[in-house]
């Protein structure tokens, strides 16, 4: 069963607090952070406590209700004004990731039809959001599973797991469910520089879960295909544009290249709030780039030779041309384009 692999959340709702696993410490610590208001919880996107383009919009959400609380009992006859520019800068935190003005973007049209005490309605909204999320995982963790054939090996990059989203996770979720129906030999994660979440987090989940993963570095992912020992590569997405072409985590495209030149078939699993419509290519999506310092050190110490610069982009693109399978909880599209795209929209 699916559920004995689904024992993690890293977005919790409780005594009107919300409560966020700390991603930073893992795997040596595993911290709850609680935070009380709209601000902190900001900070924690930004600042990576909480990271993955699902769980980054839950979060979101939840800070939409504590941003709702406090305006309102600061002004209950014009809290929606206060309200407003909380969405606004909270909408800012990670450029990125479209669950995240998905989110804000459904708290406000919720918001903007309540009469009286916000908190009820908006926290209803949040919870909601977050079972969704949950059930399109467990949805497309059995679609991508039927893609795998018994016996296969997978390497997935980054970490899109529960640690990502309401639960279960989207890559790691057709993992998951691949794994309990007995289709893996065997799983790959690659460790992802800078901030290493593939070693860090999502090694830490599948083991915690009862899933045996080898790690290896970034750059022996072609190697490994090469090998015959993987079929399969399964990330998520932070954006998907309306041609499906997909922004994910740095060395995702790399991945993809690799796949492509050793026959190894590449899927994309993430919900239907990642995709952006509006973007038309790739190209329109926005890239975040991070503090070189997260290139030039490890952990706080030094490891670049004094002088040194770097490019840190958090994200690349892959172009749909390379992307095999497209899995969300709305259904399947293989080898996606624009019209594809848009008839899984409709």
């Amino acid at each position: 069963m699916t559920e004995k692999h689904d024992q993690l959340r890293a977005v919790v709702w409780a005594d009107g607090r919300l409560q966020l696993l700390d991603q930073r410490r893992l795997p040596q610590l595993e911290t709850m952070l609680v935070l009380e208001d709209c601000r902190a919880a900001g900070a924690a996107i930004r600042d990576m406590v909480v990271r993955g383009a699902p769980a980054i919009g839950i979060t979101a959400a939840y800070a939409a209700v504590m941003a709702a609380r406090a305006r309102f009992r600061e002004e209950p006859g014009n809290w929606l004004a206060g309200f407003r520019e909380d969405l606004d800068v909270l909408a800012q935190s990670r450029p990125t990731a479209v669950n995240l003005t998905w989110a804000v973007r459904r708290m406000w049209e919720s918001a903007v039809k309540i009469e009286g005490d916000p908190e009820p309605v908006l926290l209803q909204e949040a919870v909601s959001i977050q079972a969704q999320d949950i059930q399109a995982n467990y949805t497309m963790g059995r679609l991508g599973a039927a893609f795998i054939e018994p016996g296969s090996g997978v390497l997935t990059h980054c970490n899109a797991g529960a640690l990502a989203t309401g639960g279960y996770g989207t890559a790691l979720g057709v993992i998951r469910s691949a794994w309990s129906e007995g289709r893996l030999a065997q799983v790959f994660a690659d460790e992802t520089r800078p901030w290493l979440q593939g070693a860090r987090l999502t090694a830490w989940e599948l083991l915690r879960d009862g899933i045996p993963v080898s790690l290896i570095v970034d750059g022996a992912a072609a190697h490994l295909m090469k090998s015959g020992r993987v079929q399969w590569v399964i990330v998520g997405s932070d954006r998907i544009a309306a041609n499906g072409d997909v922004a994910n985590k740095i060395g995702t495209y790399s991945a993809a290249i690799a796949a492509r030149h050793h026959g190894v078939r590449f899927m994309v699993v993430a919900p239907t709030s990642t995709i952006d419509m509006t973007a038309t290519t790739g190209d329109r999506i926005p890239i975040e780039t991070r503090a070189a310092s997260e290139v030039l050190e490890l952990a706080g110490q030094q490891t670049a030779a004094a002088g040194a610069t770097a490019w840190n982009p958090a994200f690349d693109i892959t172009p749909a041309a390379l992307v095999d399978v497209l899995v969300t909880e709305k259904g399947v599209v293989e080898h996606p384009d624009a019209e594809r795209m848009a008839s899984l929209i409709m």
